[in-house]
């Protein structure tokens, strides 16, 4: 009878350490996504050296890493990749920490994100590099960072639209977006590579009026 018992107690046990063991697991997981958000390197340090995985995924597919990421919180970002975060690993609308910083222009994450492999063929869910939004949204020393790092410069997008194309049409042709166009240019960007509708460069900044930007491009060839 006691070792009937004793068996019945063993089996109630091992049924319930696997639901237990997740949920503790799931504890863990929602609390590094918390302190990557936070920015809490001491919690995210304590957490992976209690075993907890560097990459879980969230509702929208997020890792760790892009939630810091999302937060610019750039200590807990490093630790998280010097922990072997995947820094090309996307969520459910094809962001990931490299692309999103880029995009965004976290410069200091970019950088880590680079030096950690960052695939810099990789597109978002328009279709284009980092390098594309970063032009677009005026982020003159990420564009630099990016061009230097080798982000090709007449990749096109699924709008039909380079770098230099979304440099002049999604700006204000400001002096932002002037030392962009430059940083193309010099980069070896094609000033006569048209959208999908077969409109130039020049011809979308002369129409925009932004003289400062078609004088550069005329200066660099352009027709």
């Amino acid at each position: 009878m006691h070792r009937l018992l004793a068996i019945l107690s063993a089996v109630l046990l091992g049924v319930m350490a696997g639901p237990l063991a997740g949920w503790g697991q799931a504890m863990h997981e929602t609390a590094l996504f918390a302190a990557a958000a936070n920015g809490d390197v001491a919690a995210i340090r304590d957490l992976l050296a209690r075993g907890t995985p560097v990459d879980p995924r969230d509702a929208e597919g997020r890792t760790p890493l892009l939630v810091a990421t999302h937060a610019n919180r750039v200590e807990a970002a490093r630790a998280l990749i010097e922990a072997g975060a995947d820094v090309n690993a996307k969520d459910q609308i094809q962001d990931s920490p490299y692309l999103y910083a880029g995009a965004r222009g976290h410069l200091e994450i970019l950088e880590l994100t680079l030096a950690r492999g960052a695939d810099l063929k990789s597109t978002n869910r328009f279709g284009g590099t980092a390098l594309i939004p970063a032009a677009e949204r005026g982020h003159v020393e990420t564009v630099r960072r990016l061009i230097e790092a080798g982000v090709d410069v007449d990749h096109v997008n699924r709008l039909g639209w380079t770098a230099l194309l979304e440099a002049i049409l999604l700006s204000d042709g400001g002096a932002r977006q002037q030392q962009i166009v430059d940083l193309l240019i010099a980069g070896g960007a094609d000033v006569n590579l048209p959208d999908a509708e077969g409109v130039s460069p020049l011809a979308h900044a002369r129409r925009m009026g932004f003289e400062a930007i078609a004088a550069r491009l005329a200066a660099a060839g352009a027709r």
